[in-house]
Order: C-alpha cells, then structure tokens, then sequence
C-alpha cells in the first residue's frame, strides 16, 4: 500500500509540476519573449516546483518519523 502511495504522489506532483511549467511558458510569450527565453523560464519553473516538493516531503518525513 505505501509503494503505491508514493508512486502516486510522485505521479501527482510531477503533473502539476508539468502543468505549472506550461503555464509559465505559456504566460512568457504571452509577454513577447523569444522562444529560448520562454523555455528557460518554464524549465525553471519547472525545477523551483520540483525542489519545493522535496523540500517539503523531506521536512514532513522529519517531523512525523
């Protein structure tokens, strides 16, 4: 049971982090940047929600083991 709860969380949280990304990408040609430019900005997004995801997880870990 906890294999599959982490797969879905991972699952989730590599969605959101997906859609937040296009969002981002979306949102900077909307202000005109160039494509290369658009894709930096989305794979940094990207990374950001990636990273607060671990961040949080690692604490949560911490504090309820």
């Amino acid at each position: 049971m906890t294999v599959a709860v982490i797969l879905l969380t991972t699952a989730f949280v590599t969605l959101v982090a997906l859609l937040t990304a296009a969002a981002a990408g979306k949102l900077a040609r909307m202000d005109n940047t160039s494509y290369p430019t658009a894709l930096i900005r989305a794979a940094t997004t990207f990374a950001a929600v990636i990273t607060l995801a671990a961040v949080v997880a690692g604490t949560l870990a911490t504090l309820l083991t």
